[in-house]
């Protein structure tokens, strides 16, 4: 047997999917914006990359529990 549509609530789901997408476009197009003003202040020197974890040093290798030897 075929479900009884709620338009209401599919329509209500959509709406929250698109402001929920459009919000994390808005914060990714905030971020970009505030490290090119950083980079342009010289507050972070450029090609430097800021996208790592907090406190890991860029370009240096994590430690891994491998151990070949």
């Amino acid at each position: 047997m075929a479900r009884k549509p709620n338009y209401k609530f599919e329509r209500m789901e959509r709406d929250r999917q698109k402001a929920a997408k459009k919000a994390a476009r808005l914060e990714a197009k905030r971020e970009k914006s505030d490290l090119k003003k950083a980079e342009t202040e010289g507050l972070v020197p450029e090609g430097e990359d800021i996208s790592g974890q907090p406190g890991e040093t860029p370009g240096q290798p994590e430690d891994s529990d491998d151990s070949n030897s």
